[in-house]
């Protein structure tokens, strides 16, 4: 395909920038291999997600997912791999990872497009599908030479869903063809939510008795004061409200139960098999991995990891997905673009300190508040449960379609 001048021009220049040093990255495995690149927190735990739903499909193919180098890597999960961060789009760093890992399709989700890369993946064949892209990803018409780099990038790709109508009217004017583009949903965490076993959670309503009940998930130990005040206030309202507290680290379990004790409150501990009585005013859990329980059963959920300066916050979109309203604090830098849709659609309520947790923890204790809230990021996850399975069709299409090309050729 003939260049554009900008992009001509981009590749040029980028030959000549320094090589950065380069990993030996892992052996690519055997068979098909589908490769997802993130452009920001969101987005990469939302392909986890959508990684489970392929593997549950079709077991044979693998997983790689890339990331920008700017996003927080973390581990892999669910038997999803750990990302790899793309640290450079020089021509030569581009091709030794496709000649490496040979992918058979690649989803690029969101803007940051590295054009050295997707160029360099169309020319080998490798069919690309362009997702969850918004307006705020796109050139303005005022940006030159970014346009020209970007106009023939966003060509390379077979199909493109974006984000709005909005979005699609854009690269309309770029000149996109309209039978390349349609328009979808955002692309969000939570299609594949934490799993709860039944047993358990008829244990907890059994052993609750139908207490009115809220959570306080990942908190750190500069968090329990706070939190611990802003349930004593809400208490004041509502006598019989229960907290669930789970901190963040395990190992700061005592130090929980000593700030409970210093508040003047009385807990339990569930993994202790304490009874839970009506004097129980804050229930321990110290396992992050029973969250997919106490999401199911608290209609409101703080997250936390995001009260005091320092923190960066956790991702919601489990607890959305779950049925619980969303509070949180001001530091969630991690994950800024999950917050702030959310709050958008009223599925999620800021707070600042204790006095303005405990009066939104009161507020939401109305059914009708929380239950809206509730709703309000049900509506968003199911519409983006309908892109994942729109996404995992559409990716075995283009396999299959892409394998028997191969095997006439």
């Amino acid at each position: 395909m003939r260049l554009s001048l900008g992009l001509a021009t981009y590749r040029a220049l980028s030959w000549r920038s320094a090589l950065p040093p380069q990993e030996v990255p892992p052996p690519r495995p055997r068979g098909r291999l589908v490769w997802m690149h993130a452009t920001s927190p969101e987005r990469y735990s939302a392909l986890r997600d959508l990684g489970v739903r392929l593997q549950a499909q079709s077991p044979g193919d693998n997983l790689l997912i890339t990331v920008n180098a700017s996003v927080p890597v973390s581990g892999g999960a669910r038997h999803i791999p750990a990302p790899i961060p793309m640290l450079s789009d020089h021509p030569q760093a581009t091709r030794g990872f496709l000649d490496h890992w040979r992918p058979d399709l690649c989803l690029w989700t969101g803007g940051d497009l590295m054009p050295n890369l997707i160029c360099q993946s169309a020319d080998l064949g490798i069919p690309m599908i362009l997702a969850d892209l918004t307006i705020e990803d796109l050139p303005r018409r005022s940006a030159g030479w970014l346009t020209d780099v970007t106009r023939p990038c966003l060509g390379r790709f077979e199909t493109i869903l974006t984000a709005t109508d909005a979005a699609a009217a854009h690269l309309a004017r770029l000149g996109l063809p309209g039978d390349k583009v349609e328009v979808q949903s955002r692309l969000v965490m939570g299609v594949s939510p934490p799993s709860c076993p039944d047993t358990a959670l008829t244990a907890a309503i059994q052993a609750l008795s139908g207490r009115p009940l809220w959570l306080a998930a990942y908190l750190q130990p500069e968090e329990f004061a706070p939190v611990l005040s802003a349930h004593r206030d809400a208490l004041r309202l509502q006598h019989r409200l229960l907290l669930i507290a789970v901190p963040a680290d395990p190992g700061q379990t005592g130090r929980l139960v000593e700030a409970i004790t210093t508040a003047g409150l009385r807990h339990a501990d569930w993994h202790g098999g304490d009874s839970i009585g009506e004097e129980t005013q804050v229930l321990i859990c110290d396992d992050s991995a029973d969250l997919g329980l106490w999401y199911r059963m608290a209609p409101v959920t703080f997250m936390a990891s995001s009260l005091t300066p320092g923190t960066t916050g956790r991702g919601p979109f489990a607890a959305t997905a779950l049925g619980s309203a969303v509070l949180f604090g001001p530091n969630v830098s991690a994950h800024v673009e999950a917050y702030d849709r959310l709050q958008r659609i009223k599925a999620a309520q800021p707070v600042r300190d204790a006095e303005s947790l405990a009066q939104a923890v009161m507020q939401l204790s109305s059914p009708d508040h929380a239950a809206a809230m509730a709703l309000a990021g049900w509506d968003a996850i199911t519409e983006s449960a309908a892109l994942t399975d729109h996404l995992v069709d559409l990716i075995q299409d283009r396999l299959d379609l892409s394998e028997a090309r191969h095997a006439r050729a």
